[in-house]
């Protein structure tokens, strides 16, 4: 692997806090040219166009919305030109037990997490495939691997992000379009402040998501909660950046102990269960393809 250094152009969702804050910041400051989108950008956008100017390219963008993320990225693509890496950011959590998720709670973590990043890959892969080619990086989670206990719409949105953008990705390799998946474990930004909760059920109080929602809501003692959320948002996003300029891209980038340790955990875990049903996996193919394969294993009994 190899990492290049020229100055790029970058379209950044969910730009106004978090990584995507942090990724527009230091690109900035490196001379680089940054479309930040956001559903809100505010004060925070104008304090970095104080210092960089017309490097700054702004929209607001609620990526929800498939119509206006064709918009803004048609917009971006035919004003600035050409534009190298498509950091697809925006996100956020929900909380609440299956039963106590409202559908609007449903449709609107899938629309953002899952459907909003969907339909930005939609909008500027033809832009991207006329230029030659670029970079997607998604912003995905260790919760894309490892299951959480009350965040199911939450894992259901980031596992079928990382299905969509795994198959994505072998598509768009023929036109020089790589894509990679970050997946950080806690970091200090504020999504876990910013968590959107689901009236909680009384059942639920004495077991396991009660216990979450204790420690969400200031049940942790401080030293556990520096280790549960460890992760440095300028170190994550000064390696998102190195990542884009890495040949070949990284499919997938893991950062933090803790996401690096659960998600081992559970690849080993599925692999184990997956082994152990080999044999009968393979009898249930039909009899005639069976009768062709030397690994097919013998009649159960």
């Amino acid at each position: 692997m190899t990492t290049l250094v020229v100055m790029k152009t970058w379209f950044i969702t969910g730009a106004s806090a978090g990584i995507g804050f942090e990724v527009a910041r230091q690109l900035l400051g490196e001379g680089h040219r940054v479309a930040a989108t956001a559903r809100a950008g505010g004060g925070k956008w104008e304090v970095l166009r104080k210092d960089h100017g017309d490097r700054l390219w702004t929209a607001d963008l609620d990526v929800g919305r498939a119509g206006a993320v064709r918009d803004v990225a048609d917009r971006a693509f035919g004003e600035l030109g050409r534009i190298d890496v498509v950091f697809s950011n925006a996100g956020f959590g929900t909380l609440g037990a299956v039963e106590e998720l409202s559908e609007e709670h449903v449709a609107r973590q899938l629309g953002v997490n899952l459907a909003g990043p969907i339909h930005l890959v939609r909008a500027v892969v033809p832009w991207l495939r006329k230029q030659g080619g670029g970079r997607i990086i998604q912003m995905s989670s260790s919760g894309g691997s490892v299951p959480d206990p009350g965040m199911s719409v939450y894992n259901a949105s980031k596992f079928g992000v990382e299905g969509f953008f795994e198959a994505a990705a072998i598509e768009l390799a023929a036109f020089g379009i790589e894509v990679t998946i970050v997946a950080p474990g806690g970091t200090r930004t504020g999504f876990t402040t910013n968590l959107t909760q689901a009236d909680p059920l009384p059942v639920y109080e004495a077991g396991i998501l009660g216990q979450v929602r204790r420690a969400l809501n200031g049940g942790m003692d401080a030293e556990t909660l520096r280790h549960a959320v460890a992760g440095d948002p300028v170190k994550i996003a000064r390696e998102i950046i190195t990542s884009a300029g890495t040949v070949p891209a990284p499919r997938k980038l893991v950062f933090g102990a803790a996401a690096y340790d659960s998600i081992a955990a559970a690849l080993r875990g599925r692999l184990g269960e997956l082994e152990a049903q080999r044999e009968l996996a393979l009898s249930t193919d039909a009899d005639d393809v069976r009768a062709q394969s030397p690994m097919s294993p013998g009649p159960r009994r």
